[in-house]
């Protein structure tokens, strides 16, 4: 790794921008190739230098093998022309298809059904579909139950078989605290609630379904994030989707993360700003887009941008990163643009206290112009917030959408955040919130270097719950779904068009309620399926620890 821009900046000295560790791969991905030890070594040392870090910044994203690279796209060409094969066949009523098609007496009509754009659908993504939309029958926490389900027609179509697998080891539920739970105080709170308030208030908050629960909850969230003011919402996505065009509109640039998820990038296109995306993490990048908004300002007429807001992600969902916040937040105050933090994942996952990626670097949170998060994770519960001035949210709930349209958040849940909040905050009196960021920690670190010592490569942050594990080919997507299942551990995989076409992967999701005998059967069974499905890729296995799993974890990767 290289010093920053800024990283220089910071040490008063000029002169020509290098990268901050972020680079190229050959398959025009951006890659921080963790390379040996030597490299860690590197990465610590820089990350440190300039003061913007207070402790080791490491995160890997191995160079994808060239042979595997090859052979991915070979395997996704073969799939693609017996796709082909196999349409022309149901053309000719040879084979078929299920697909929605226009009828006869439609043919004349403009297309309703595109064929050609359901291609990868019907013929590669059924193939492996009973991996999705697998139905649970229980609550979804370290364990699961799942039903069984078959299907006689190619995956078109499923049967339920009547058969529960039980005692599922869950490994893709964002239930990082374990508060996705069917006992307990929380749980206990939300059926009292719901005996109370009922479930549903049939109005919107400006209406008559404001409730003292979400005025209580609205000042608890923005004491837990240490800001003047909070709003919340009934839903996850609308947050982002319905409040960013209230915030930006003509005339104003949104600086947006190429990895930016769903919900941010529709609210950057709703609200009809100027949309400009920089390099995932990159800071040069980043850098240079600001400096050309503030030198040519908008296209055309060059008049000053009204508002420029960067919006970033604390951890990216798909890749296991964590935001580079300081060197974000001082690019921010540099060129006075204004920064939107999405926390959906990072939000009780990250931080000694559990306040996120701001609590993570041991920043001030009015650094922060739009602290967003959601309550579907961490909290085990439903929604998401904005918070940050209280004019920003005394502007937010006369303009935003979410707040004038939408239906009120149901008191049983608003409950189990304000129970679960609490527990973090140690305000129920117990110890029981810090231990689970804590065992979250401790899991998350056991985790990741037990697989990167079996040789796997992992992407990420070494400090992020995500784990990305790459599988690359698309027939590995489907095995390793359906003999990890075998094993008796539920997994998400996932591959094209979520991911870059040649990296298909499986994404683990810990939690604080997984004990260390389930991650080690967990481990166990990736070991052994990765042994039969050949996954083991890494040129730069690490060697395994003598030392106890849980002993010193920080240690061993800081010593």
């Amino acid at each position: 790794m290289t010093e920053s821009p800024l990283t220089k900046a910071a040490n008063g000295e000029v002169g020509p921008h290098v990268t901050n560790g972020l680079k190229p791969g050959r398959n025009g991905v951006l890659r921080s190739v963790h390379r040996c030890q030597q490299d860690e070594e590197e990465v610590q040392r820089s990350s440190n230098h300039g003061g913007f870090y207070n402790r080791p910044f490491l995160e890997s994203y191995e160079e994808t093998p060239m042979l595997v690279a090859v052979l991915t796209y070979m395997g996704y060409g073969v799939l693609t022309v017996f796709g082909y094969l196999r349409d022309f066949l149901r053309h000719w009523k040879i084979e078929k298809c299920h697909i929605a098609r226009e009828r006869e007496e439609q043919k004349d009509f403009v297309p309703l059904y595109q064929d050609f754009e359901n291609f990868y659908t019907r013929n590669l993504y059924m193939r492996i579909r009973d991996n999705w939309n697998r139905p649970i029958c229980s609550v979804p926490g370290a364990k699961m139950d799942l039903m069984e389900r078959v299907s006689h027609d190619y995956n078109w179509t499923f049967e339920h078989t009547g058969r529960v697998v039980k005692d599922v080891i869950n490994l893709g539920s964002y239930n990082y605290l374990g508060f996705a739970e069917n006992t307990g105080v929380c749980a206990d709170a939300a059926a009292e609630v719901a005996m109370t308030y009922g479930v549903g208030l049939a109005s919107t908050r400006q209406e008559i379904g404001n409730l003292d629960k979400h005025e209580e909850m609205e000042k608890l969230v923005a004491e837990f994030l240490g800001v003047e003011s909070a709003m919340v919402f009934g839903m996850g996505f609308a947050t982002n989707s319905m409040n960013i065009p209230a915030l930006s509109g003509k005339g104003c640039l949104i600086l947006s993360d190429e990895l930016n998820h769903a919900s941010l990038v529709l609210g950057a296109r709703l609200s009809c700003s100027t949309v400009r995306v920089f390099k995932h993490n990159n800071m040069q990048s980043l850098e240079k887009l600001l400096r050309e908004a503030i030198v040519h300002g908008q296209p055309r007429t060059h008049r000053p941008w009204k508002k420029i807001l960067i919006v970033v992600e604390g951890i990216y969902s798909m890749e296991g990163s964590i935001v580079r916040l300081p060197e974000i937040v001082a690019l921010k105050k540099r060129y006075r643009a204004y920064l939107y933090l999405d926390e959906a994942h990072s939000i009780g996952a990250l931080g000694r206290r559990g306040r996120g990626v701001v609590d993570y670097f041991g920043l001030d949170p009015g650094d922060v112009d739009v602290l967003m998060g959601t309550f579907t994770k961490s909290f085990g519960a439903a929604g998401g917030y904005i918070a940050g001035r209280k004019e920003l949210i005394d502007f937010l709930r006369s303009n935003s959408h979410s707040a004038v349209y939408a239906t009120s958040m149901s008191p049983p849940v608003v409950e189990q955040i304000i129970t679960s909040m609490k527990c973090i905050m140690g305000e129920d009196g117990t110890t029981i919130g810090s231990d689970r960021v804590r065992q979250l920690e401790e899991n998350t670190v056991y985790f990741r270097k037990k697989l990167r010592e079996m040789g796997f490569i992992i992407y990420g942050n070494n400090d992020s719950p995500v784990v990305p594990m790459m599988l690359y080919m698309p027939a590995k997507i489907g095995a390793f779904g359906r003999e990890m299942l075998k094993r008796n551990i539920g997994v998400v995989v996932v591959g094209f068009p979520a991911t870059p076409i040649i990296e298909s992967r499986a994404r683990f999701c810990i939690s604080a309620a997984h004990s260390k005998d389930m991650l080690d059967r967990a481990l166990s069974a990736i070991g052994e399926v990765g042994d039969l499905l050949q996954l083991k890729y890494s040129r730069h296995r690490q060697p395994a620890s003598s030392a106890r799993p849980f002993d010193h974890l920080y240690e061993d990767i800081d010593g």
